[in-house]
């Protein structure tokens, strides 16, 4: 699942991951995903941290409440670089951190590294 409100980094990580192999679930914001979630049940989530309505933080920490979705990993999406987003992170239970703008082989190798059960969903 990539969670964000820019259409270009959605749409850069869907044919990222789809060439791939991954299935792909967009959303836009934190309560799409959260609408979505259920449904599609990802093998892991990548999530913008600065999004309207609902922050990557308080999607994220969502996300991780849930005892379905407690271990499906986060990665974090985000702009800035800084070592306090990164902590930030880490603290509402993200697994990973990737700056964007992502390329193709970071995005994947965040895929590798982190996903439940290799191919999947995304």
């Amino acid at each position: 699942m990539v969670i964000d409100d820019s259409n270009t980094i959605r749409r850069s990580a869907e044919i990222f991951l789809t060439q791939a192999g991954y299935r792909v679930v967009l959303a836009e914001d934190g309560f799409d995903a959260l609408a979505k979630i259920n449904d599609h049940q990802p093998a892991l989530v990548f999530c913008d941290i600065l999004m309207p309505r609902l922050d990557g933080y308080q999607t994220c920490a969502l996300i991780k409440k849930s005892a379905k979705f407690h271990a499906t990993p986060v990665v974090m999406l985000s702009s800035k670089d800084g070592l306090f987003d990164r902590a930030r992170g880490a603290m509402v239970g993200s697994s990973a951190y990737l700056t964007k703008p992502f390329s193709k082989d970071s995005l994947l190798a965040a895929v590798r590294d982190h996903a439940q059960g290799g191919a999947g969903s995304a």
